[in-house]
């Protein structure tokens, strides 16, 4: 690398002038070498363009600059920004943000967690617990999936997915389960203090069910683990690592046949003796006395 090159190439953050006075050369010659003709330009253009397409759009300036610093060209970030800016590209973060699905709200007065220090369920529909959770999309969208489990056959009674998460998404999921499974007065149904458990018209709805509502304590993810729990299992089994659904119909399609075929009458649960929550609850409604 020339000492001209090299001026070049740390030009951010240092002065010009103030690099050639540390090199020991001409300020003007370094400017009359910096007018070669473009297409000297275009040559680190093509080799960035060959990395930035390579790494599949991962790397930014500063891994751009390694790369081609180790080809050869001596290109500054500052230029390299200039260029990604002028084609329209930028760099796909590899730690891609996460959409948050508990928002509480404030405002909102709930009551206790009714599961501390309460003994397990003894049968089914006694304790119902939910949850929201995100599932990719092609082009870096997302879709949230909410569900109800019974804590005593691990089955997954109601589910709603949806492009986006508002109180619709749970009572989807709630009014499905209520409606399917009957439950009789008494029913607990905990949830944490995301806004869309503690709204109103989620409230209301329990109510309505002759069943009671339970919340996390707040900032105690532990509280409701057994909801939280599941969703590492669905992602695993339902969704390979770094892939995603092409659309939200396709997600729906997956989603259905996941839980209410697969998950619930044919996956077995190791807390349930290895049995599915179906024949969990078969084999218990035939051990009633």
């Amino acid at each position: 690398m020339s000492r001209y090159q090299f001026i070049q190439a740390c030009t951010e953050p240092w002065p010009v002038r103030l690099l050639c006075r540390l090199l020991a050369v001409s300020a003007t010659g370094y400017y009359q070498w910096h007018k070669r003709p473009a297409r000297l330009a275009a040559v680190w253009h093509l080799a960035a363009q060959e990395a930035f397409t390579r790494h599949a759009r991962h790397y930014g300036t500063r891994r751009l600059q390694a790369e081609l610093r180790a080809e050869g060209h001596a290109v500054g970030r500052y230029a390299l920004r200039s260029w990604l800016h002028r084609n329209g590209l930028r760099a796909l973060s590899t730690r891609p943000q996460r959409p948050r699905t508990t928002v509480a709200d404030p405002a909102a007065v709930v009551t206790e967690n009714l599961l501390l220090g309460q003994p397990a369920p003894t049968a089914p529909d006694q304790v119902w617990v939910g949850d929201i959770t995100y599932l990719p999309l092609a082009g870096g969208h997302w879709c949230y999936l909410a569900t109800w489990r019974d804590t005593c056959s691990r089955r997954v009674v109601g589910w709603h997915l949806a492009a986006q998460m508002p109180t619709e998404l749970v009572l989807f999921a709630l009014e499905q389960a209520l409606t399917l499974r009957q439950p009789a007065p008494g029913l607990i149904i905990h949830a944490d203090h995301g806004s869309q458990y503690t709204s109103a018209a989620c409230r209301a709805r329990i109510e309505r069910a002759e069943a009671v509502a339970s919340f996390s304590r707040p900032g105690n993810p532990y509280d409701n683990v057994q909801a939280e729990a599941g969703w590492s299992t669905l992602k695993t089994e339902l969704l390979p690592p770094g892939t995603a659904f092409s659309s939200l119909e396709e997600a729906r399609l997956e989603v259905a046949h996941y839980l209410d075929t697969y998950f619930n009458l044919d996956r077995r649960h190791s807390a349930l003796g290895y049995r599915s929550p179906h024949q969990f609850e078969q084999e218990f409604k035939t051990n009633l006395p």
